[in-house]
């Protein structure tokens, strides 16, 4: 089954770091975020990926393309123009880099990618958000509903955090960011039906409007509520509350 990653939007609300790259190459760790998503989905056996460019993503491609000699120890015979790996650590992923164009929308960068989709089932995310998603799980989940897609919905936490006041109206503590019980937002990793692309028009649009809208109308929408962590990269102080999380040895979407 094949993982799809969005990749090519532009990151206007980080672009302290856009400015110069693709936002799925803004670093966690001093490693991409596009490589979390893309280790997340390797550790539940899924390792054919479409990354779906648009913006510098000649950015993305210049880092796939020198990945086995990022990755390696080298000697390099000036002389013969010879070049010696050691000690190589590459991953075991097939990785396609399809330009979907600068302005298209999130639907129409799926659509592009139908011809290396085929007539099978196929996994979708966007490129800048990370969780301890058991993907195995969501397959089995999507497969036992018999619906057209399957989106994994996450209950995000609450942008301010929460006053504990007593009756006297002393404080007694705070809640930091506490989750909002009644409300699951769309979290991205879905999984889909190959007729889910009949659903888009073009690229013009958002997936997340008319062709989401249209799928759910015709009861062709199940929800994986996933209770575990999950986070989006969205602004600077997302990312840098990532990188806390992972220099503290404590970030719980390395599941690998």
């Amino acid at each position: 089954m094949k993982v799809l990653i969005l990749a090519g939007g532009f990151g206007t609300r980080l672009n302290e770091e856009t400015r110069l790259k693709p936002k799925p190459m803004v670093e966690i760790g001093g490693i991409p975020v596009l490589e979390h998503i893309m280790n997340i989905y390797s550790a539940n056996g899924f390792n054919e990926f479409v990354i779906l460019l648009g913006y510098k993503g000649h950015i993305i491609k210049e880092h796939f393309a020198n990945y086995y000699l990022r990755h390696s120890s080298v000697t390099i015979d000036l002389k013969s123009n010879k070049v010696e790996t050691h000690n190589n650590l590459s991953e075991n992923w097939k990785v396609t880099l399809l330009d979907t164009g600068l302005h298209t929308m999130t639907g129409g960068r799926i659509k592009r990618a139908k011809e290396f989709i085929g007539n099978e089932p196929f996994l979708c995310t966007y490129g800048d958000g990370v969780g301890d998603i058991n993907i195995k799980e969501v397959v089995e989940f999507h497969k036992s509903n018999n619906k057209l897609m399957t989106l994994t919905a996450i209950q995000p936490l609450g942008r301010y955090g929460i006053l504990n006041i007593q009756d006297d109206l002393s404080v007694a503590g705070f809640n930091e960011k506490p989750k909002d019980d009644n409300r699951w937002v769309n979290g991205g990793f879905f999984v889909c039906e190959p007729e889910v692309l009949d659903y888009i028009d073009g690229d013009h649009q958002m997936l997340e409007r008319e062709p989401m809208e249209k799928i759910a109308k015709d009861n062709q929408m199940q929800a994986f509520k996933h209770t575990g962590f999950w986070h989006a990269m969205d602004t600077l102080r997302d990312n840098q509350d990532l990188n806390k999380l992972w220099d503290s040895g404590n970030a719980p979407w390395k599941i690998w």
